[in-house]
Formats: C-alpha cells, sequence, structure tokens
C-alpha cells in the first residue's frame, strides 16, 4: 500500500496517547539513523490503528521505507476495541488513561458483538436475556485479558463515558483529564455524563482550579444526589398486657369495693425439670428451655459444636473472610490515596517511602509463601 492511500480516522487517533516533543523529536532520529520503520503500520480498511505518529514522519521523509499490515475486522467497533486493547499492552500509560482505555474496549466490544437497541450497527440482534448474557461474558472476559475484577471494568465503561461528555461539551478535555490537568475524581467524572451539555463547561473550568480555589457550588452537581428518606412507619400502640388490665379495671371501680385475692403463679425455680427423657415435639417447637436438665442442656450444647464449631475451625470461613477484607481494604485505601493525591507518585520523598513500604509487604508476603505455606 502506497502512503497516500492510507488514512486516518479521528475517532481512531484519539484513542492513542499522543507523544510528548522531545519523544517524537527522538523517535524521528531514530527512523531517520535506520533508514526504515521497524515496526509496521497496522491498518484496518486503509484506515490507520496504529502508527499515527510514524506516519506523520513518514510523510516529511519520503526516502524512508516502511511497511503495512492490513488486518481483517468485522466493523469499525471491532477497530476501536482493538486500539484500546493494543495501547493497553503498554506500560507508560498513566492511571486514568487505562481506566479511559479499558472502558472503550468494553464499550466497542459490546456494540461490536451484539448492537444496543436504537444503535446503526445492529449485527446480531438478541433477545433481552441473550444480551445480558453475552454482555456479562464480554466484561468477564476482558477482566481477566487485563488481570482486573469485572466491577473494575464497568466502572471504567462509566468513566469512559464521563471523558466523552467532558470532551463533547468542551473540546480538548479528553487529553486535559487524561493528562492530570483538570484533577477530579472518578465519581466527578463519571457524573459528568449526567449534566446537561450547557452546564458542563463551568463546571471543567471550576475543575481545572486548585481544590482551595473551586467554587463548591458549581461542583455541587457532580455530587451523587441522596435519596428521599424512607417515611417512619407509624407507631403502633402496644397491646395493654393482662397486668395493665388489671390495672386499669382496678382504677375504674370505685375504693369501696373488695377487690378478689390473686393467686400468684410459682416462680421458674420452684417449676420442676421433666424427666431425662428429651422434649417432646410441642415443647421442641416452643423452645421450653425452663423444663431442660442440667443433661439436657449439656446434650443440647454438644449437638450444636459437634454440627457447627468443628466445621468451621475446619474449613477456616471466618478466618479466610477476615484475610479476604484485609486485603480489599489495602487496595482501596491506596487506590484512593493515588487517585485523590497523585503528587506522592512524582515527590521523590513520597517515592522513596513508597518503595520502602512496598519492600517491607513484598518481604513479609514471600516469607508466608515460602515459610508457612
Amino acid at each position: 500500500m502506497k502512503l497516500g492511500q492510507l488514512k486516518i480516522d479521528p475517532e481512531f487517533q484519539s484513542k492513542i496517547p499522543p507523544l510528548q516533543f522531545e519523544e517524537e523529536q527522538q523517535l524521528e532520529q531514530n527512523i531517520i539513523a535506520e533508514g526504515r520503520l521497524l515496526n509496521p503500520i497496522v491498518t484496518w480498511n486503509g484506515y490507520i490503528l496504529d502508527g499515527h505518529t510514524r506516519y506523520r514522519i513518514l510523510k516529511k521523509h519520503g526516502f524512508i521505507k516502511f511497511e503495512v499490515e492490513e488486518i481483517q475486522l468485522a466493523n469499525k467497533y471491532e477497530a476501536l476495541a482493538w486500539i484500546c486493547k493494543n495501547q493497553l499492552g503498554r506500560r507508560n500509560l498513566s492511571p486514568e488513561r487505562k481506566k479511559f482505555l479499558l472502558g472503550k474496549e468494553y464499550e466497542s466490544t459490546k456494540l461490536a458483538v451484539g448492537g444496543q437497541p436504537g444503535n446503526c450497527n445492529k449485527v446480531n440482534r438478541c433477545d433481552q436475556n441473550d444480551h445480558i448474557d453475552s454482555e456479562k461474558r464480554t466484561c468477564e472476559r476482558i477482566a481477566v485479558e487485563h488481570g482486573v475484577g469485572s466491577a473494575t471494568v464497568r466502572r471504567a465503561e462509566k468513566y469512559s463515558r464521563g471523558i466523552d461528555a467532558a470532551e463533547e461539551a468542551v473540546p480538548g478535555a479528553q487529553e486535559e483529564i487524561l493528562t492530570g490537568h483538570i484533577k477530579a475524581t472518578d465519581e466527578q467524572i463519571v457524573a459528568l455524563a449526567s449534566i446537561p451539555k450547557e452546564e458542563r463547561p463551568a463546571i471543567l473550568e471550576e475543575l481545572k482550579k486548585k481544590k482551595s480555589d473551586r467554587d463548591d457550588t458549581v461542583l455541587e452537581r457532580l455530587k451523587p444526589s441522596k435519596p428521599p428518606p424512607k417515611p417512619k412507619p407509624a407507631p403502633q400502640k402496644k397491646k395493654p398486657t393482662a397486668t395493665e388490665n388489671n390495672t386499669a379495671s382496678q382504677a375504674e371501680q370505685p375504693e369501696t369495693s373488695v377487690q378478689a385475692p390473686i393467686t400468684e403463679s410459682p416462680p421458674e425455680e420452684e417449676i420442676e425439670p421433666t424427666s431425662n427423657a428429651p422434649p417432646s415435639f410441642l415443647q421442641s417447637i416452643q423452645g421450653h428451655k425452663r423444663h431442660l436438665s442440667e443433661e439436657d442442656k449439656a446434650r443440647l450444647k454438644a449437638s450444636v459444636d459437634a454440627r457447627y464449631k468443628d466445621k468451621a475451625t475446619a474449613t477456616g470461613s471466618i478466618m479466610l473472610c477476615e484475610l479476604q477484607g484485609a486485603t480489599e481494604e489495602f487496595i482501596f485505601r491506596w487506590n484512593v490515596i493515588f487517585q485523590e493525591h497523585p503528587d506522592v507518585l512524582t515527590d521523590k520523598t513520597c517515592r522513596k517511602t513508597i518503595f520502602e513500604l512496598l519492600d517491607r509487604m513484598t518481604n513479609y508476603l514471600k516469607t508466608i509463601k515460602e515459610e508457612k505455606l
């Protein structure tokens, strides 16, 4: 394929992180020194999927030799999914860029394999249950490919939609968010998709400012709306007890009336336990605990312990829950710190401390794996 036959789709190009000026200059020098491209330009239907920067360099230097690799894909959405997956294989991506590409890969893959109701790309129409099952399988497959959880993939799709909403309202906002010039939490980015387009520019302008200078009243729209409080149930009138009824009836009677003597029931400790025989069916379903002898209680406790205690100890399910909870809490708290305070990843002192913590945890886990397991 000739160089003039190659085409650029802006939507494809927008999914590829642009190189810094110095990086592109270095790449250009390396290509000139080689006199050829070491990697081919990948295309679909003549549109470049990988190699936009190399294409610009080729147009400047016509003597450079190159190759084109044309791949076969079913439709545009498969091409978008391929671009995102290919970019996610690179290591120099920021956390924001990774989330964006992961969400776009999931969204494009769903559109490629089935299409959404009302979508012009209705490839294989299916009923609702089939579509849900297919979507679930797609999410799980992408999660396994990138070593994340399926919930992470679904959150990434919502995040990418928020990025799209920002770019739609303010062209260029996508790169400002993905490069960290606009600092916002994941929840704020996701919320942008539900904000009217005409209101997004003002919100994005506030997000460009330092947190201390932001107008919270403008950013109030990005906070999730709280559901209305559930109405409290009307207090139910307590039915009077027999004693209260007697007291009320006594109050209604004249003071001169003579009350009939009340025969008190014997206290609980005076009730003799039944024989050592097992409780009857009626006693069992009513929890007739007052009639259990000490021997009955001991037999009941032994039965419960034999049924549950040994099994819980053998499986260690409770302790496993503790370990799982500790692991998830660790991951959650580190992610929050890195997202809310990304400066710790660039500050030299902070980075040194982070490496020390990582070494400490790595050594501990290595000890557990080698000596305990």
